[in-house]
């Protein structure tokens, strides 16, 4: 398993951000989470949605929308984990 951190993130105060990555293999089983990185870790709450789009036959590109659901602005990454 790879795993690693492909992008960094703020979002204001209930806001909802969208961001992507691409030219990832296609056969790959590839794993998004964003984490919290201010305010202190466990004391942000995010929700997030992955959606994946065929870039051409051999790679995707994976669209990520992440939304604050605190009153605080946060940073974050934007981690993977790659399980095959």
């Amino acid at each position: 398993m790879r795993v690693g951190v492909q992008f960094t993130g703020s979002l204001g105060p209930n806001q909802t951000g969208r961001w992507f990555t691409f030219n990832w293999p296609q056969a790959w089983h590839v794993v998004w989470y964003p984490m919290p990185v201010t305010p202190k870790p466990g004391a942000a709450e995010l929700q997030w949605n992955v959606q994946v789009e065929r870039s051409d036959p051999n790679n995707i590109t994976y669209w990520l929308t992440v939304t604050n659901l605190t009153g605080a602005p946060i940073n974050f990454e934007g981690r993977y984990a790659v399980l095959n």
